[in-house]
């Protein structure tokens, strides 16, 4: 390794052609990981030679999805297209050296090579057409004005060997590699020339990438030797499926990291969970990123690829908002709270509504699996009008004496003062008491009169937050129905 490189230095590369998906996600943290680990750079550089593709609004969707993950970089970001000179420089070189030569052959003829071979049962590589011109043919296609390109001059010979951090020795038949194009004819680098340049001008240590990007591998170490460039170390992270051990798609969730946080996912469980995609720590499976920084390990990454599931992410994400502060949780959940119930900017404009809001945050954090399902558990706390589940009024309001204990109930709550969840607990308890059952008789008709549910936050809490009087019509109104 040169001197220059004197410790570790990694990269995150993103083409900006769409979001920051699961993958790429996971291929930044793990490069975040080893840096803040080794103590050393983590470097973000974009590469957007990709002119038809490329946009300004993908590369806000990276730089904002690696902020929510909390993946902050030392160097960068770098954008490929204000290098594009650097890049001109170093193919001049190739062609110097004979490592590279210009090609010529139209997009039509090339199609036609690529039928000939498949016609022979073939892969379908260029067949070396332009490799030996010589200087007064070369001289002749430009004087008419054809357009070329650069390809690299790959051995015809030998083996290519990829030295893997998590691999072992993968070995490549540099015959099998065909002379692949370094620089397109309107001068843009391609990406496996770009990526070399890059990678030695900004002294990148280790290069930890998807396996996805192997077979770029031994085409790139051939550029690194003909430049003389000593070699980073490689690591080829396995892709991730999903549970039917198809390539992870739409069908199988969000692919886009930051629609998770859209779908009320905390950005420490999709670390954490991003993380254990492919890499553990004995049985460990939850994870602060001090100790992420501290275990982890490139060389006990799998070889073989992870699966991604819903689930297991959504568990990660309960426990992570049982552990979050509440004050935290409740300025997280009010976008989706804000959304869905007119009644919440009302609340917040008054300390009572504000405490309100916070203790139906509190006394639902144990039943989130995500932010976004308080709308679903908390709606009866903020409609005036509640639907009555029908599976509920059978099993707890058909029984005999529950309009009895409903009529009792409500007067004996009208009477608690101050309407906190100790004198309503005496309150119920005092009403079973008094009517010789359980107290479970008194509480599970009350739950579905007063939440339309069978199935609820802790009785006596729910009663104090839902209020006296909003608890007295809804008392009276399930003693109605009951007519």
């Amino acid at each position: 390794m040169d001197s220059a490189i004197n410790k570790v230095k990694v990269r995150f590369a993103p083409s900006p052609t769409g979001y920051l998906h699961m993958g790429g996600a996971r291929t930044s943290l793990y490069n975040w990981l080893f840096a803040r680990k080794n103590r050393g750079v983590f470097l973000l550089r974009i590469e957007d030679t990709d002119n038809a593709r490329s946009t300004k609004e993908a590369v806000q969707a990276i730089l904002d999805g690696l902020s929510w993950l909390g993946m902050d970089w030392d160097e960068g970001p770098f954008y490929q297209t204000q290098r594009l000179d650097l890049y001109g420089d170093f193919a001049g070189k190739l062609l110097e050296s004979g490592r590279a030569y210009k090609c010529f052959c139209t997009s039509e003829e090339l199609a036609a090579q690529r039928k000939e071979a498949e016609s022979k049962k073939e892969a379908p590589m260029y067949n070396g057409r332009c490799r030996g011109l010589n200087r007064e043919q070369i001289s002749a296609l430009e004087a008419e004005g054809k357009k070329c390109v650069l390809r690299f001059k790959t051995p015809k010979s030998g083996t290519t060997v990829v030295s893997d951090m998590i691999r072992g020795d993968v070995k490549f038949e540099n015959l099998l590699l065909d002379d692949f194009v370094i620089v397109k004819s309107d001068g843009f680098p391609t990406y496996n020339f770009a990526a070399v340049v890059d990678d030695h001008l900004m002294d990148i240590s280790h290069v930890i990438r998807g396996d996805d990007h192997l077979s770029n591998t031994p085409r790139q170490v051939l550029m690194y030797e003909a430049f003389g460039f000593s070699l980073p170390k490689f690591a080829h992270i396995p892709m991730i499926l999903g549970k039917d051990k198809a390539r992870l798609s739409k069908r199988h969730g969000a692919t886009s990291v930051i629609a998770y946080k859209d779908m009320g996912y905390l950005p420490e469980a999709m670390v954490n969970y991003l993380a254990r995609l492919g890499w553990g720590h004995g049985d460990q499976e939850v994870f602060s990123v001090d100790e992420l920084i501290e275990l982890f390990d490139i060389e006990r990454v799998s070889k073989t690829p992870a699966v991604f599931d819903m689930d297991k992410l959504d568990w990660l994400n309960s426990i992570y908002i049982k552990q979050s502060p509440p004050q935290r949780i409740v300025l997280m959940t009010k976008p989706f709270l804000e959304a869905a119930y007119p009644s919440y900017k009302e609340l917040e404009k008054t300390p009572e509504g504000r405490e309100k809001i916070e203790k139906i945050v509190v006394c639902l954090l144990e039943r989130m699996k995500t932010l976004k399902d308080i709308v679903a558990l908390s709606d009866f706390f903020f409609l005036d009008e509640i639907t009555y589940d029908q599976k509920a009024i059978e099993k707890h309001m058909k029984e005999e004496g529950v309009k009895e204990i409903l009529s009792k109930l409500g007067s004996a709550l009208k009477s608690v003062n101050p309407f906190t969840k100790d004198n309503i607990e005496t309150a119920f308890r005092g009403l079973a008491a008094e009517l010789g059952i359980k107290a479970g008789k008194v509480i599970h008709p009350a739950r579905v009169a007063l939440t339309g549910r069978s199935d609820s936050p802790p009785m006596f809490d729910t009663v104090e937050i839902i209020g006296k009087e909003v608890c007295l019509k809804r008392l009276e109104k399930a003693f109605q129905l009951l007519q």
